[in-house]
């Protein structure tokens, strides 16, 4: 790459970022929604799943329209250390915009970072649920079940989303969602349709609880049954 043309992508990535900060900051939350931290990967292999996710996402506030609806704040890291938050926003339109943009860079997952944003939003006021979809987890597992013990300990479930099959982010993911009682599901770059069910479950658990999951599965949504069978378990779940 030429040297004009490697100062044009980084201002161009600039712009993004600050286009994304003036988003966040203009966009007030609606009150009485359930809260969703919506963190995606945005290291380089994550490209094409970013802009499926940005198109997929609609799904999810169409899923919590009757329950109480929806409020999400999207975090997403790559590059260098780079890791961002929006405010919580409460249309599609609204998170399109947030992702439009932004490129995916080569760096190392900061899951850890993600957990403890959700924790430290979830003191600040109640969190429904944790969402992260990705494919890799590069961070010391010990370090993760840490931060992960935290989220658990303020009530708040992490659904671990993983694409492909990586051994080191399958054990990651799983660990994780374990040790919130949440669920750890695994989709291919080809199957968008079970990303988009996976989200919708998770919307309508956020929006409206284990009964509104149960709901959701009882309409036949796969992603729905996915995690009924994840939580099951705890019917006392909300």
């Amino acid at each position: 790459m030429r040297a004009g043309e490697s100062l044009e992508r980084s201002a161009r990535g600039a712009h993004a970022v600050e286009d994304f900060l003036a988003e966040a900051a203009r966009l007030a939350p609606r009150a009485g929604a359930g809260r969703l931290v919506f963190s995606l990967d945005a290291t380089m292999s994550r490209q094409p799943t970013w802009d499926r996710a940005a198109e997929l996402q609609a799904g999810m506030f169409d899923e919590a329209v009757g329950q109480g609806g929806l409020l999400v704040s999207l975090v997403y890291f790559r590059g260098i250390g780079e890791c961002r938050s929006s405010r919580f926003v409460g249309d599609a339109a609204a998170l399109k915009r947030l992702m439009s943009g932004i490129e995916c860079r080569s760096g190392f997952t900061q899951i850890g970072r993600v957990l403890g944003h959700a924790a430290a939003t979830a003191r600040e006021a109640p969190l429904a649920a944790l969402v992260h979809v990705g494919d890799a987890a590069e961070e010391d597992i010990d370090e993760l079940a840490g931060r992960a013990g935290d989220l658990a300990l303020l009530g708040v479930k992490a659904f671990m989303f993983q694409e492909g099959d990586d051994p080191a982010a399958a054990k990651a993911f799983a660990e994780i969602a374990r040790l919130t009682g949440g669920a750890h599901c695994r989709f291919d770059a080809g199957s968008a349709g079970r990303l988009a069910s996976l989200l919708r479950a998770v919307a309508a658990y956020a929006s409206g609880g284990y009964p509104a999951l149960a709901r959701a599965a009882e309409r036949g949504g796969e992603g729905a049954r996915l995690l009924v069978g994840s939580l099951g378990r705890d019917r006392g779940a909300s």
